[in-house]
C-alpha cells in the first residue's frame, strides 16, 4: 500500500513538472481581434528594435513613454538615441508567452522572453518578463511603457 501511494505521488509530481515547463503542451492562445492587433504590434516592435529602425519606433513610441531597464529608466528620446547608436542592440527576442488585457483605450501586454542583446559591445542573453502598455489615441496605438523585469534562472539561486 505504501509503495502504491509513493508511486501515485511521484506520478502526480512528474506530471506537474512536465506541465510547468515553459511552452510544454500549451494550447495556442485565442486572442480577440483587438488583442491580436496588440500582439502583432509588439512583434513588429521587437523586429524594429532588432533592425534599429528608429523611424518606425518613433511613430510607435508615445512622446511621453517610459522605458524601464535593468540599469535605470528614461524617456522616448533617450531610448531612440540608445537604439540608433547601438548602445543597446536588441538583436533577438525569443517570445515564450504572451498575454493581453485591454481596458478601455489601454492595452497591457506581458511577454516572457529570452532577449539576446548587445550592450556596450558585449553580447548577453537574459530572461525577462516584459510589460508593454499601449494607449489608443485617435484610433492609433502608442507605446506608453516598456519595462523589463529580469527573471531568476536556476543558476541565480
Amino acid at each position: 500500500m505504501k509503495t502504491i501511494i509513493i508511486g501515485l505521488f511521484l506520478m502526480v509530481m512528474s506530471a506537474q513538472l512536465l506541465y510547468s515547463q515553459p511552452g510544454a503542451n500549451r494550447a495556442p492562445q485565442n486572442f480577440t481581434e483587438a488583442e491580436q492587433e496588440i500582439v502583432d504590434l509588439s512583434k513588429d516592435k521587437w523586429q524594429w528594435m532588432s533592425d534599429k529602425n528608429v523611424d518606425e519606433l518613433s511613430k510607435l513610441f508615445h512622446a511621453k513613454a517610459e522605458f524601464v531597464h535593468m540599469g535605470g529608466h528614461w524617456g522616448t528620446e533617450q531610448e531612440l538615441g540608445i537604439i540608433k547608436s547601438g548602445g543597446i542592440w536588441y538583436k533577438k527576442a525569443d517570445i515564450h508567452e504572451v498575454s493581453v488585457n485591454i481596458i478601455d483605450n489601454t492595452a497591457i501586454l506581458l511577454n516572457r522572453i529570452d532577449l539576446l542583446a548587445e550592450v556596450g559591445g558585449n553580447e548577453v542573453t537574459n530572461p525577462f518578463e516584459v510589460t508593454e502598455v499601449y494607449i489608443k489615441q485617435g484610433g492609433i496605438w502608442k507605446l506608453g511603457l516598456l519595462s523589463f523585469t529580469r527573471l531568476m534562472t536556476p543558476g541565480d539561486r
